[in-house]
């Protein structure tokens, strides 16, 4: 199965969170007391919808079919005083980088950064007061207590944003797949057609005395992506987590680098202007088929704001070098 199948950056659930439980108007009576004074309990707490953050998952894919979240109702208060049991809480693990937003609204909750991290995603309903909450010296049998708040209904979205150190922007075949598929373990779908990559692949690349960093492969990005074109806001919403962006453009294309180079901080820039101030690199990708006289011609058509290197994947050329100015771009 294809790896873009199990990628799920986006859900959008119903969550029903429990009703908080009446609280009790009961009176106390034994065989010894006739006519006692009020004892009834409150009521439970109605259970949680609860997000939690967990390195397990690396996407949404196990929550794409559970449409409806319904965490339990709190239960009765009892007499002597006795609580009703909370609601139990509904917990949802979910890969870090996962924003929850108000589906209504489009207000942005939280954010899940780490693992074990936990918050509210839909609050259950206050247990209601037994009626001992009530006695006062001019109402010493109060036979009325408060019932349960009502548990929430809403829909929520969950969005994943990958969390890597660098992230790969180039147009469909610029070879990010292969430089991801050199430099790391990952195993990303590699072929000669626009869009090979339609969700982000991440690696782990290995550096020197033991040190490593995360590398995404990102879907291409074409002219009008922040516009909703092409695969658009899906693609981009992943770059704004990354802390370096590598700018990859290969040495076949059919503009300049520079043109080419500008397109895409454009489009970039077009999303989320922010985006400007990350650490940039770029690299030239496919350069084993130049010779080094082209290779002289083409820097001059290289912008001179940004560092640059001239890389193959396939013959390893200035492979480790890049590793080195990536390496040294997120640590500052």
């Amino acid at each position: 199965m294809a790896q873009g199948s199990n990628f799920v950056d986006y859900v959008k659930v119903c969550c029903r969170s429990g009703h908080g439980g009446a609280g009790s108007a009961h009176l106390h009576r034994d065989k010894f007391t006739a006519k006692g004074g009020p004892d009834g309990g409150d009521g439970g707490r109605g259970g949680h919808i609860i997000l939690k953050g967990s390195t397990n998952h690396w996407t949404l894919l196990h929550l794409k079919y559970r449409k409806h979240i319904i965490a339990a109702d709190g239960e009765r208060g009892g007499s002597a005083l006795r609580s009703g049991a909370t609601g139990k809480d509904e917990i949802l693990e979910v890969p870090l980088g996962t924003i929850a937003k108000n589906a209504e609204t489009g207000e942005v909750l939280f954010e899940i950064t780490e693992d074990g991290e936990t918050k509210i995603l839909t609050e259950g309903g206050k247990g209601g007061l037994g009626n001992w909450h009530f006695k006062t010296p001019t109402q010493q049998t109060p036979r009325y207590s408060q019932p349960g708040i009502p548990g929430k209904e809403e829909w929520m979205i969950l969005e994943l944003k990958v969390l890597a150190d660098v992230g790969l922007v180039g147009f469909p075949n610029a070879g990010k797949s292969t430089l991801l598929s050199v430099v790391s373990a990952a195993k990303p779908e590699i072929a000669d057609y626009p869009f090979t990559t339609i969700v982000p692949n991440l690696g782990i690349v290995s550096y020197r005395d033991n040190k490593s960093f995360v590398m995404a492969d990102i879907p291409g990005i074409i002219e009008g992506a922040s516009e909703g074109k092409g695969l658009g806001y899906r693609f981009l919403r992943h770059i704004e987590r990354n802390s370096v962006l590598l700018f990859m453009v290969p040495a076949d294309t059919d503009r300049t680098i520079a043109e080419e180079y500008d397109i895409l901080l454009r489009e970039l820039t077009a999303y989320n202007p922010e985006l400007v101030d990350k650490p940039r690199l770029l690299a030239i990708t496919k350069s084993d088929m130049l010779d080094d006289e082209l290779e002289e011609q083409m820097k001059a058509q290289v912008p001179q704001d940004i560092p640059y290197l001239f890389i193959s994947s396939v013959s390893g050329k200035n492979i480790q070098q890049l590793k080195d100015a990536i390496y040294k771009q997120i640590v500052g």
